[in-house]
């Protein structure tokens, strides 16, 4: 499990290798999380993600809304919906639609002051004027290690792997690679800010991969 996070915190302080001939973006992504606590272990959230880039000005923001149920102190599991509008320099170019299935698993281990957590995610995807529904699948792993007081530094890895074809959903397999390496910065007790660096690697068949450099910066606020 040590060597594991070795090449974890190298791939996402410097992003997923790729061809020399892969195009690249620079991007600028902000979230603002809100989570609430419910009677009886449940809890909502609701994630917002606006996403600019140099190539393709303002391009997309993600809502996603999820209910979820802890169940012990590892396991979380989640179900939500993503509302998902995607643009070009602002103007739009297509809704689509997602049901989320989601597992999480917190501290799952600990390796001295490093934390260990992972995320299992399962996404069917629907886009309005095109037929066909997009299956995937999102593991994710996670370290984080505290590095001044309540301060921690995470990294983590994320692949997308897709189950089937679609009109939109064209890659077999392995489609694509998220490497992140950010601060937490708590400012109270239910409000935290993080800020990092992203880098996102996608396969993209017959043609060049492309490699996006993206500049994240985060708001959270749990009650």
């Amino acid at each position: 499990m040590r060597t594991f996070l070795i090449p974890l915190a190298l791939a996402a302080a410097f992003g997923a290798a790729g061809p020399a001939s892969a195009s690249e973006d620079t991007q600028y992504w902000q979230t603002l999380n809100i989570s609430v606590a419910l009677p009886d272990n449940f809890k909502v959230s609701n994630e917002t993600v606006r996403r600019s880039s140099d190539a393709r000005g303002f391009y997309e923001i993600e809502n996603n809304f999820m209910v979820g149920k802890k169940l012990n102190k590892v396991v979380t599991v989640w179900l939500g919906y993503t509302f998902d509008p995607q643009y070009n320099h602002g103007t739009l170019r297509v809704r689509e639609h997602r049901f989320r299935q989601q597992v999480n698993f917190d501290n799952f281990a600990v390796l001295g002051k490093v934390k260990l957590s992972g995320r299992l995610r399962m996404e069917e995807r629907w886009r309005e004027g095109q037929t066909g529904t997009a299956w995937r699948l999102r593991p994710q792993v996670k370290a984080t290690v505290p590095i001044a007081g309540k301060v921690t530094l995470s990294v983590s890895n994320e692949e997308f792997i897709d189950l089937n074809n679609s009109n939109f959903q064209t890659v077999d397999g392995f489609e694509r690679m998220r490497n992140a390496i950010y601060v937490t910065v708590p400012l109270s007790k239910k409000i935290s800010i993080d800020f990092g660096y992203l880098n996102q690697h996608s396969f993209v068949p017959n043609g060049p991969d492309s490699s996006d450099n993206v500049l994240t910066a985060g708001l959270s606020a749990s009650f």
